[in-house]
């Protein structure tokens, strides 16, 4: 089965992330020499059932002292718009943002085209109707922690997986969404 592929370096994931700190946010760890982004997931759900960003926090201060919440930004309803999280057993950091309108439904759109014609589990199938249907997305971008010395690029042995992955299912919990890997097509 193919699987559609999204390839992006770090000045690209640099560009597609918001610049928080222009709107106000905090800072992005895309400023932050001592992170070196890696990939980017997706959460997508629909608008309506976007988290406030005091549950979010609630949520993954569960996993204190594993993660680090940072900068938590709420529009004027509360409403989740960014945040960041470190995870520093993981040498891993997040930047956590909301995004709705055009590039949602654009990347919609394309995810039907490349999953057009495949087959699915059961589990897989609900999921991906739900992706189907989703008008909006939080982007988790994945950053490695580099610490005081510098790693080499293709170095990924520091880089623990452990703090997205329950992230990434958190947030799809509270969003009544699915966590996409973009890179792979992959539901997660």
């Amino acid at each position: 089965m193919t699987r559609p592929t999204l390839s992006l370096d770090h000045k690209d994931a640099a560009q597609l992330a918001p610049n928080l700190d222009d709107k106000g946010f905090g800072m992005s760890l895309f400023a932050d020499g001592r992170y070196q982004w890696r990939e980017t997931y997706f959460v997508l759900f629909d608008r309506q059932h976007r988290p406030k960003g005091a549950d979010v926090k609630k949520a993954l201060a569960e996993l204190a002292p594993k993660v680090e919440i940072l900068d938590v930004q709420s529009d004027e309803n509360g409403l989740l718009e960014s945040m960041t999280i470190l995870a520093h057993a993981d040498a891993a950091g997040m930047d956590v943002t909301y995004v709705e309108g055009d590039e949602v439904r654009e990347q919609v759109t394309e995810l039907k085209k490349d999953w057009k014609g495949q087959s699915f589990s059961s589990d897989e199938k609900t999921k991906v109707d739900r992706a189907l249907q989703a008008t909006a997305r939080l982007d988790i971008y994945h950053f490695e922690e580099l610490g005081d010395g510098f790693l080499d690029e293709d170095d990924e042995d520091h880089l623990d997986p452990a703090a997205l992955l329950t992230v990434l299912s958190k947030l799809a919990r509270l969003s009544h969404g699915v966590s996409i890997d973009p890179q792979s097509g992959t539901v997660i």
